[in-house]
């Protein structure tokens, strides 16, 4: 029986403490976040908006696999805190307004709320839009700061293994590549997003 799945779920790698999300960055800035196991400014720009992605597939989507620019040839794992992340998705707003909100709503909403979300259509092994989405969660102001200071418990390189599953994928090994990718779960709290 085919498993039905919301349009909109958090899939990731998670435990009881914390959960996985990814992002590619240049290798001075990877560099920096592996030596330092979190982001140091500089080079990680505190001031910028960052988004952190739970789904490995929609990073390789958004990173081409590491190949896509430089400023994205590192991809990194990052564990943060369940508490973080749940914090993150109670203070949230989406990244586009709601039909009928106008838009002096829409900018004081924006401004009074560090976190946005955005659902994207997630990604197979060949990189093609599924039906359900895959969250993104852009951090700014406070929860940058959060996120930087407090939440991120772990910074791995998984670079290697992103050239690995798509050399396979490429190869036409789709079983094996598809065995090398990370084991995401639905993540239980997605009734915390306040959008």
């Amino acid at each position: 029986m085919n498993e039905v799945i919301p349009a909109e779920q958090i899939r990731a790698v998670y435990d009881d403490t914390t959960i996985r999300v990814y992002q590619a960055y240049s290798e001075a800035i990877a560099d920096s976040a592996l030596k330092h196991q979190t982001f140091v400014s500089p080079p990680f720009k505190m001031e910028r908006m960052t988004w952190i992605k739970p789904s490995f597939l929609w990073m390789m989507y958004r990173a081409g696999w590491g190949f896509k620019d430089e400023g994205q040839t590192r991809i990194l794992a990052i564990d943060i805190t369940r508490e973080g992340f749940e914090w993150a998705l109670a203070h949230s707003c989406r990244s586009h307004p709601e039909p009928g909100v106008s838009r002096e709503t829409w900018e004081e909403i924006k401004t009074n709320t560090p976190v946005r979300i955005q659902w994207d259509p997630e990604r197979d092994l060949s990189l093609q839009p599924l039906a359900h989405r895959a969250i993104q969660i852009g951090l700014s102001k406070e929860a940058v700061t959060r996120y930087v200071n407090d939440w991120i418990q772990r910074v791995t390189d998984v670079t290697p293994l992103a050239h690995s599953i798509h050399a396979l994928a490429v190869e036409g090994r789709t079983e094996e590549a598809t065995r090398l990718l990370p084991d995401e779960k639905t993540y239980p709290m997605a009734s915390l997003i306040d959008a």
